[in-house]
């Protein structure tokens, strides 16, 4: 019978930590208290202790850009509507989201069960702020995050889907879902979207500046025009004083670009302290490897899940990171970096938010799409397999 959900967790009995060591992790008030050599008796009566049998123990993973408001999970399978262009494949989600009849927070509420199962504790979603949806789906996502507290952190990113200056009324609707509760402000393909990039960073950097927040744009332009607006993005993020607080999701341009090209786009994106956010290969993809040899900090989210954009995923992160085809840091410390998150790791201090995988090792972890044997958030038990 698995633990009950809530369980106080205050001693794992041998871990396999990722650098191959063998432990006994003490855990108090929902932080890690003490790493020690695995006992060779029993612990003392008192405090829920669990033993792990040398499964590998990670940090939560972390899913760094998702889309809860736009899933289809608890309602009736929906058939893909492909689209060849962004705005077309926008024009069919509009359609599909009058028609679904089961509301936002069934269904996010659904995926976000699915990512704690998968051993996911913290995540950043992004929200539609649109003239058709207005702030409803902020207002759902509220209650989910409100509703999920105490067993997955949530960001909340206001997404400007339709538009930012070519969308009557958005720059005033994003406005109000920062002061409303979203935590960072989002954009969409400045020039490809808007034909207006400066306009759209004038309203989306205007805003952080006024709020205090952080942004996370989504940029899907190819080629130089993708990369000058990358430029841009690190120049505005330089001269705000955004080090470490703005994200650059998707960022396809950086896969197409000469040495010339790419290098002095890595150079400005490190320098301003700007990150990458990747979900994997969807025709050209950012180089994970260049871009890190250079100082940019790239890590994993899964985009969309079974929605009117991807008919796919199950929130894994493990596997996303197996997709990438590097290694779990993507969906771990380069990802908590990125969404800001402290006390997150496997240190003394560090927040008790934990999984333990079924797994002999990191490489085993991402390439075998293991079972998640306990995850915990603040110490206390979110998920556990029917074997402990």
């Amino acid at each position: 019978m698995p633990l009950p959900r809530s369980t106080p967790v205050d001693l794992l009995l041998d871990a396999t930590l990722p650098d191959g060591r063998r432990a006994d992790v003490h855990l108090r008030q929902g932080r890690i208290t003490a790493l020690t050599a695995p006992a060779p008796t029993a612990p003392p009566v008192g405090g829920r202790a669990v033993d792990l049998g040398g499964a590998l123990l990670l940090p939560a993973l972390v899913d760094g850009h998702v889309h809860l408001d736009k899933t289809f999970l608890g309602a009736p399978w929906q058939p893909h509507l492909p689209g060849s262009t962004i705005r077309e494949r926008v024009a069919a989600e509009r359609r599909l989201r009058r028609e679904i009849g089961v509301p936002v927070v069934e269904r996010a509420s659904a995926l976000a069960e699915l990512l704690i199962t998968q051993g996911t504790g913290h995540a950043r979603s992004h929200v539609d702020i649109d003239p058709d949806v207005g702030l409803d789906g902020l207002h759902a996502l509220l209650e989910v995050r409100e509703r999920f507290r105490d067993r997955l952190s949530l960001q909340l990113v206001a997404f400007p889907q339709g538009g930012v200056v070519t969308a009557p009324g958005v720059p005033d609707l994003l406005d109000q879902a920062l002061r409303a509760g979203a935590d960072l402000i989002g954009g969409l393909d400045p020039e490809g979207f808007d034909g207006d990039p400066d306009g759209q960073l004038d309203v989306v950097f205007g805003l952080a500046e006024r709020h205090g927040v952080g942004v996370d744009l989504h940029l899907h332009d190819p080629g130089e025009s993708g990369a000058a607006q990358l430029r841009a993005v690190a120049a505005r993020t330089a001269a705000l004083g955004l080090d470490g607080r703005v994200t650059v999701s998707h960022a396809y341009c950086l896969g197409e670009l000469d040495d010339h090209g790419f290098g002095s786009t890595a150079q400005a994106l490190a320098g301003a302290g700007v990150s990458i956010m990747t979900n994997g290969p969807a025709g050209p993809m950012p180089p994970v490897l260049r871009l890190r040899e250079h100082g940019v900090r790239v890590f994993a989210g899964s985009d969309n899940i079974r929605d009117a954009w991807w008919p796919y995923g199950n929130g894994d992160m493990l596997e996303r990171a197996g997709t990438i085809g590097l290694r779990d840091d993507l969906a771990t410390g380069a990802a908590a970096g990125a969404l800001g998150l402290t006390g997150y790791g496997l240190s003394v201090g560090d927040r008790a938010d934990l999984v333990a995988v079924a797994a002999a090792g990191v490489p085993e972890a991402v390439a075998a799409h293991p079972t998640r044997l306990l995850v915990l958030h603040a110490g206390r038990v979110v998920h556990a397999a029917d074997q402990l």
